[in-house]
């Protein structure tokens, strides 16, 4: 039985119809499908999957060690808990952008994002990244393009040129790769809003901003990139840096102190748990769970 009332077809068209209204949609990260579910509850506009925090989930760096199988799965899990729109870090593309398009798009995401980094990728706001040609890029987005199903199916481009080749580079490259047929553009790493300004003057296509704390990037507000044009705004590994600072915390008072009665209050309760993952919606007795299978539905 699954209890979320859309399919991925009208997630995908969701999605579509609110970018057209030129309004900013906030998709903060969920590490986890339980915090997916907290994201929907809140009340934003989307989920949003980073590829970082899988990868920090598995006590690995982001350096392009994930598999397409296990961020897949993973995604799927995380998307089929909500009626939101769900968006997901392709990386480089797991060196077969055809596959990896029909992968996602068949566990029911409603789009994903290709970076134009080399295969041995580095997070995006770190120094001494590589990159691949602007024509190899423009190839590899061709090639996403057709192999997708469903035309709403959203194929975001990330560049990373702007820390490696400056802006006006940058540019050059968002250019071409809308040309190339982006639906969206995901320009990573820029310093201010005046980067952020010039990349909305030459983009004729949606625009992802990425709020990530501790990098390159000023955090700006809703206010500001709604100003400056932008139609989406990620918060890729918020919900993951909350999460593991309280951990630690809570972990290092029951080191030193032998009980976690000084923390109880730090913590989720059990009623509020229960109401998250609508426990009493499953313990109905005309509600019997005949399908807990991770596939998507149409």
């Amino acid at each position: 039985m699954h209890f979320t009332k859309k399919s991925n077809s009208e997630k995908r068209i969701d999605l579509i119809n609110k970018l057209k209204s030129k309004k900013l949609l906030r998709f903060p990260g969920a590490y986890n499908p339980l915090c997916a579910k907290l994201i929907a509850e809140i009340g934003f506009d989307g989920v949003y999957i980073s590829g970082g925090v899988m990868s920090n989930d598995l006590g690995l760096p982001d350096i392009g060690l994930t598999t397409l199988d296990h961020v897949s799965y993973r995604a799927q899990q995380i998307s089929r808990v909500t009626d939101l729109p769900t968006i997901v870090d392709a990386d480089t593309g797991f060196k077969d952008c055809s596959k990896t398009i029909n992968v996602f798009e068949s566990k029911g995401l409603a789009g994903c994002h290709i970076e134009d980094q080399i295969a041995e990728k580095r997070c995006g706001h770190l120094d001494n990244k590589e990159l691949i040609s602007k024509m190899e890029m423009v190839t590899k987005i061709k090639t996403a393009v057709k192999a997708r199903k469903d035309n709403n199916f959203l194929i975001i481009v990330r560049t990373d040129a702007n820390s490696v080749e400056g802006i006006e580079k940058t540019l050059e490259r968002i250019t071409a790769y809308e040309e190339a047929g982006a639906d969206m553009i995901f320009p990573e790493a820029m310093k201010d809003e005046k980067e952020f300004e010039k990349v909305r003057k030459i983009s004729k296509g949606f625009l992802l901003a990425n709020m990530t704390e501790f990098g390159k990037s000023k955090l700006l507000s809703k206010k500001q990139l709604e100003n400056l044009g932008y139609n989406l705004v990620i918060y890729p590994v918020t919900t993951q840096r909350l999460a593991m600072q309280n951990v630690e915390m809570g972990l290092k008072s029951i080191f030193k102190d032998g009980h976690q009665n000084n923390i109880i209050d730090k913590m989720q309760t059990r009623k509020r748990l229960y109401e998250l993952v609508e426990y009493e919606k499953y313990n109905t007795p005309d509600k019997k769970i005949t399908d807990f299978s991770t596939e998507g539905h149409e």
